[in-house]
């Protein structure tokens, strides 16, 4: 009789923190939805994984490996305003996102950072 009302307790018990669980779970993904967290954590993974490198900036841009900061400027202000007149926005946001990439490299490469 004992062994049949422990056994009652502990399915009956399991059944409540089994469900409780599950709740704080649905509960925590909403409130990520809510404050954004899910979303953000999604772009930034995707944003890694796509990362632009600098071979494929330079490709954009059309300029050498040896090219002047000046060259850079040059390239990417032809290509920006080109694009802004009589291209689409997806080549102009690639010819911006290139820019990025190598500003940062550069930047890394100057001589006043040494």
């Amino acid at each position: 009789m004992a062994a049949k009302l422990l056994a009652n307790l502990i399915i009956m018990g399991s059944g409540i923190l089994g469900r409780a669980v599950l709740q704080a779970y649905r509960k925590a993904i909403e409130n990520a939805n809510k404050t954004g967290v899910a979303q953000e954590t999604i772009n930034n993974i995707r944003r890694a994984s796509r990362a632009m490198t600098e071979q494929e900036a330079r490709q954009i841009l059309g300029i050498p490996e040896h090219a002047t900061w000046e060259e850079v400027m040059q390239k990417y202000d032809t290509l920006f305003e080109r694009n802004a007149q009589h291209g689409s926005f997806y080549l102009q946001s690639k010819v911006h996102r290139a820019k990025e990439c190598l500003e940062a490299i550069y930047q890394q490469n100057s001589p006043a950072n040494s």
